[in-house]
């Protein structure tokens, strides 16, 4: 199996309906429906923003903090849900993988293809609410794209790569569930980063070297404010370009196993 970088007329067609079937599964049953992919990331925002800034006071040196702290949450959320079903997405898909030949990576891609889907429709709701709490739009808005982009890469290479590992060791996914609460912590989201900076530069250059961290802050920087630190306002060495070469590695390591395990998933779904 090849991973292409474009799609054959059928296979897209067969991208778009498992897509739009994911999308549609993922909702089905709930009495809100798709109003969750607003809902979910909304309360978890909530519950973090009643803690963290107005019971233990953090962020009250960030402009526009809510949205600040909305954006982190969203983007967050994006990449847990697009790693979790990225990587359940073969073994949820087996019935359909014995059935029909047809490209193993599809199914992966549009599992991931929904999370990015939720992520658009939150994006709209931070902009309303930047504009609402002040931000003036800008030009530098559109450098969320390329943020956006690298986040998702960095996504589909760990779905790919933890997605092969879980056909065979079901463990994977709980192991992983455990591994993003962990992480969490460890990236600026509920705290700004300029709290790590006051008390050590060094560990907050290491956290910036995350792939994770360094794209959150990133759009944190060009839709709400340029006060926020970034990889590349904070960090002016080599190493800068730390967070993207970790993102294409993990993505090309982790399709080259895709493509390697993906002839004996029918066998092992």
């Amino acid at each position: 199996m090849n991973i292409p970088l474009v799609l054959n007329r059928r296979n897209r067609i067969l991208l778009k309906e498992l897509t739009k079937t994911d999308f549609k599964l993922r909702y089905q049953g709930s009495v809100l429906g798709y109003l969750w992919a607003l809902l979910r990331p909304l309360m978890m925002f909530a519950i973090l923003y009643i803690v963290f800034a107005k019971l233990l006071k953090i962020g009250g040196d960030i402009p526009h903090y809510p949205v600040y702290l909305l954006c982190g949450t969203t983007m967050w959320s994006f990449f847990t849900e697009c790693t979790s079903q990225g990587i359940q997405a073969v073994v949820a898909r087996g019935d359909l993988l014995r059935k029909i030949s047809f490209p193993k990576y599809i199914v992966v891609v549009s599992a991931t293809l929904t999370a990015v889907i939720n992520m658009l429709i939150n994006l709209v709701v931070i902009i309303i609410f930047a504009l609402i709490n002040g931000v003036s739009p800008d030009w530098s808005w559109l450098l969320t794209i390329p943020a956006i982009l690298e986040l998702y890469i960095l996504s589909l290479g760990i779905a790919f790569l933890l997605g092969s590992i879980n056909v065979k060791y079901r463990d994977i996914t709980s192991i992983w569930d455990v591994f993003v609460q962990a992480l969490f912590y460890t990236i600026p989201i509920i705290y700004p980063i300029s709290m790590v900076a006051d008390t050590s530069t060094t560990a907050a250059k290491i956290i910036l070297l995350n792939p994770i961290a360094q794209t959150i802050q990133d759009i944190r920087f060009s839709l709400i404010t340029h006060d926020s630190i970034t990889t590349w306002n904070y960090i002016s060495n080599p190493l800068v370009i730390t967070p993207i070469i970790i993102t294409l590695s993990i993505l090309i390591f982790g399709a080259l196993s895709f493509r390697k395990k993906s002839k004996f998933f029918a066998e092992e779904v």
